[in-house]
């Protein structure tokens, strides 16, 4: 057990090493550890004041839209909330939709994948045709329709329906894989040594095709941010969270949209450049797994 996870050890330093040799890596990397930074500063407003809790909190001296001041570094939205402390709120949502729908949609992809490209025959057939159904339907009108039927979706709904839409690309993915690693003499020696199927999908293939894992959890990453963003946009968000998208629906529902850059700003470019981190981060990998990407 050790000796195991002193080579996980050894490979994940291997890997930080090679991220941060690329100059994507690095960019990635920064723009990650300053979005952390403000998802875990984002308790913190509300224990100075209680005018800056992100949804209850409300300036006394205020009952408008204000630009930014000492008092409120951001300014205030048309209600006296103070726009800083929505910022980090919208930092950690942004950071659990993101996480959580990427990490169940890998997570489902990956074992479908692997069972479909183990096993074969109707099973494969069966899980295969389900996940081209699903990769058919365009998601983000469908998830517009379902929230338009069910009402305001929670944000547990919205990380669920991410998740749905998002783990067939990645089971195609894994199941090639799988395909081709099946076939390779270790896989045959462990089943002439008497591994059942689950001990060689789970430590022999499911190992070997994590990092094409990893790699789509950080793309998926940047399109679950997105895709919270544009339904809280339009109206379809949870309202009971402060998301970045929600503070943009409430600077256009309420005409403030050219008239307030202090409050149109700093959400729009926390969505931009947090997916960007993510899909640099993505890029950085892609460079690392695939080896003809390296060389150059």
């Amino acid at each position: 057990m050790k000796t195991r996870l002193s080579l996980y050890r050894k490979a994940l330093k291997e890997s930080l090493k090679q991220i941060v040799a690329t100059n994507v890596g690095v960019m990635a990397i920064i723009l990650l550890v300053f979005f952390a930074l403000l998802a875990l500063l984002s308790p913190f407003p509300p224990m100075i004041n209680e005018m800056y809790k992100p949804i209850t909190g409300t300036d006394p001296q205020v009952s408008y839209s204000t630009s930014p001041s000492l008092r409120h570094l951001l300014g205030t939205d048309f209600m006296g909330r103070d726009l800083f402390s929505q910022l980090l709120e919208g930092a950690r949502i942004a950071f659990t939709v993101g996480i959580v729908a990427a990490f169940m949609s890998v997570f489902i992809g990956t074992i479908v994948g692997l069972t479909s490209g183990y096993f074969g025959s109707l099973l494969d057939v069966l899980l295969m045709r389900i996940a081209d159904i699903i990769l058919t339907l365009p998601s983000l009108p469908f998830i517009i329709v379902f929230a338009a039927a069910i009402g305001k979706l929670s944000i547990w709904n919205i990380v669920l329906l991410i998740a749905i839409f998002g783990w067939p690309g990645v089971a195609r993915v894994i199941r090639a894989q799988t395909l081709s690693l099946k076939e390779r003499p270790y896989v045959e020696a462990a089943k002439i040594s008497g591994a059942n199927s689950l001990r060689i999908i789970f430590k022999h293939i499911g190992p070997n095709v994590l990092p094409f894992s990893f790699l789509y959890m950080t793309f998926g990453v940047s399109g679950a941010i997105l895709t919270e963003a544009a339904l809280s946009f339009i109206g379809l968000g949870d309202p009971s969270t402060v998301s970045w998208g929600m503070m943009l629906q409430w600077a256009f529902t309420t005409g403030h949209t050219f008239k307030a850059p202090y409050w149109i700003l700093p959400p729009g470019l926390c969505i931009s450049f947090l997916s960007l981190a993510f899909y640099l981060m993505g890029r950085a990998l892609d460079e690392i797994i695939n080896p003809r990407l390296r060389k150059r």
